[in-house]
């Protein structure tokens, strides 16, 4: 590591300590070559035993604006601290690293929710940790972050999500919508599928699905794939989570181009996905996805919460059917209690023309909400389903294909309509 600090008003890259420093128990950072370590946080106490566990010698601020001022260009890895984890706070590295592309971050958080592993994802950070820490744990998130900062051999070469942006002109996050029902056999993993393949097909962008139906998804199964690797895989690999790392871990449907992340394969392994480690996967997804789409279970749990609220958009199906009608109103309820906004709630009607003596206007009446989408009844959907190939390809001229299309119209930016024509 080199320093980037000041002596008697000249910059000097001499390595931090010296021969004579005394030796600290910890092990010392290791970070490339040309990678500055430095520590952030309001009290010192705190300052003193970060330093102390990434091996003494480390420089340390009270601020961010205190760092700000002396960057010089040159690579640097941040560690902050848990008084930089307000929203203040996070607002204003975010603006740093929009202005200081050399600078990584790495957050210690005091306790880690999904709102504050959100907003830092969202703000730049790299990596979140959650204290307590233990020394190896710190040290490899610092090589990691230094790695990615470090300059890339001029020998080779590979594309980067900054690069993919530019490649498509755009540098903006992907779209999440989330597809629920509080009643199974409602069409939650049907709809979420052919969604996913709808978009993938007109999109210039990856388009990704995510199985977050941890004990009993099916998308795997709905699109005949036989996947190599699951949630699990990309929850282990949670600290080198990136575009590279999960372009390797999801499953291609070859025939429409469609990223996809099953759900693990046996229902035991769902105790070790979190909500953290999901709003975490969704929110490295949507860095080079132009749309995420997150099939769910039929039932609230921390991961369905934490995907509903990192969604800008939610697609609640429900049935034409009374139980079914009768689950969807209290899920409704529950959600307006959680404070969830309404407006990216769309209300999806499956089966909307079966004569079961229940019409579309009774069911908008019930559920104080009108419906933005209306699915027919049509025995292709589940002869599909049965072929594992997605209705819109297997009878695309069906009126429920034609639905799912106009549905997947709405989640298409006018801008990209433009670019396609």
């Amino acid at each position: 590591m080199s320093s980037f600090f000041e002596d008697d008003g000249n910059w000097f890259d001499e390595p931090f300590g010296s021969e004579e420093s005394e030796p600290s128990e910890a092990p010392a950072a290791s970070s490339p070559e040309g990678v500055t370590v430095v520590v952030v946080d309001a009290d010192g106490a705190t300052q003193a035993e970060i330093v102390n566990q990434l091996g003494g010698n480390i420089a340390a601020f009270g601020s961010l604006p205190e760092l700000s001022a002396r960057l010089t260009g040159a690579p640097v890895v941040a560690v902050l601290g848990p008084s930089i984890s307000d929203d203040a706070s996070l607002s204003a590295a975010s603006h740093m690293l929009q202005t200081h592309h050399e600078l990584g971050t790495i957050l210690i958080a005091q306790e880690l929710s999904t709102s504050l592993l959100q907003l830092a994802l969202r703000s730049g950070v790299k990596d979140v940790l959650a204290a307590p820490i233990d020394n190896l744990q710190l040290l490899e998130a610092v090589d990691r972050v230094g790695s990615s900062l470090a300059p890339a051999p001029s020998s080779s070469h590979s594309v980067g999500s900054d690069e993919l942006y530019d490649e498509f002109g755009t540098g903006e996050s992907g779209q999440v919508v989330t597809v629920f029902s509080t009643k199974g056999g409602a069409g939650k993993s049907m709809l979420a599928s052919n969604l996913g393949v709808v978009l993938a097909q007109r999109s210039e962008r990856p388009v990704a699905l995510v199985d977050a139906d941890l004990q009993f998804g099916d998308i795997a199964v709905m699109l005949k794939l036989a996947p190599a690797h699951t949630l699990v895989d990309a929850v282990a690999n949670a600290d080198r989570l990136d575009e590279g790392m999960l372009r390797s871990l999801l499953t291609v449907h070859e025939p429409s181009g469609l990223l996809v992340m099953p759900a693990p394969l046996e229902p035991a392994f769902a105790d070790q996905i979190g909500a953290p480690e999901m709003v975490m996967i969704i929110e490295a997804l949507r860095r080079f996805c132009s749309h995420v789409i997150i099939d769910t279970p039929a039932y609230f749990n921390d991961v369905v919460l934490g995907m509903i609220e990192m969604s800008d958009d939610v697609l609640l199906i429900a049935g034409m059917d009374i139980p079914n009608i009768k689950n969807v109103k209290i899920g409704l309820q529950t959600l307006r209690l959680l404070n969830t906004p309404m407006e990216k709630i769309r209300l999806v009607l499956n089966r909307a023309n079966s004569k079961v003596k229940l019409d579309v206007s009774e069911v908008e009446r019930t559920l104080q909400v009108s419906a933005d989408s209306l699915l027919p009844s049509d025995v292709v959907v589940p002869q599909s389903i049965n072929k594992g190939i997605p209705v819109v390809h297997a009878s695309p001229r069906s009126g429920v294909a034609r639905a799912l299309e106009e549905l997947a119209n709405d989640f298409i930016s006018v801008e990209g309509n433009r670019k396609r024509k």
